[in-house]
């Protein structure tokens, strides 16, 4: 089956012949935080029309970037291959780039996802760990998902690979959009009460300074 290609010989062509069509990266960005259920990528895709969902996660399939499986009890859903996960440091640059076009409220027609704001929360988290490591459960208002900090970087983690966690961290979307922007910082959000930091261990201490 012919597919759709810039034809240029060039990383760049060739890296957009397999995300650059519409709603691919934000595919990546759903899976980033885990597995999905195809019916919870469409709920969190607000505009995208079903037929579209689906042939995006076939073609996604067929470049090795998700695999479908099923999960211990009969449900299905769509994960994130590791050439996939690749593609979640370009978000979080795509997000640093794209966070000066935010403006200070959303549109009366944005959707908005507290969960959409994970990846700048997270590179926050990490600025903020300074050296600690440990596992973190993050809730933006009612949406939450898991992570884990390490020395260097910090890695998104499935609910199902989480034993226990070291630190719990509550915020709003309000909030989790200054971070984004830059508009505050984490210590300083903390300080002033905007997040919440919960836990004992040396990774919770070092996000509560």
């Amino acid at each position: 089956m012919s597919r759709r290609t810039y034809a240029h010989y060039c990383p760049v062509a060739r890296s957009l012949d397999v995300v650059g069509e519409r709603w691919t990266l934000l595919i990546v960005r759903e899976l980033a935080l885990g597995p999905r259920r195809y019916t919870d990528l469409h709920a969190d895709l607000p505009g995208i029309s079903t037929d579209v969902l689906a042939a995006r996660l076939k073609d996604m399939e067929a470049n090795g970037l998700v695999v479908r499986r099923k999960l211990s009890v009969p449900v299905w859903v769509y994960e994130l291959t590791p050439r996939g996960r690749e593609l979640v440091p370009v978000l979080a640059e795509l997000a640093s780039w794209g966070s000066a076009l935010l403006t200070d409220n959303p549109d009366p027609t944005d959707a908005l996802r507290g969960h959409w704001f994970a990846i700048p929360v997270a590179t926050a988290l990490r600025q903020a760990a300074d050296g600690a490591t440990g596992t973190a459960q993050v809730r933006v208002d009612e949406h939450g998902w898991h992570l884990r900090v390490g020395p260097d970087d910090v890695t998104f983690i499935s609910d199902e690979d989480v034993a226990d966690v070291d630190v719990l961290v509550r915020l709003d979307t309000a909030t989790a959009t200054a971070l984004a922007r830059g508009d505050t910082r984490l210590d300083k959000a903390v300080a002033d009460g905007d997040v919440r930091v919960e836990g004992t261990s040396s990774l919770a201490a070092a996000l509560a300074r």
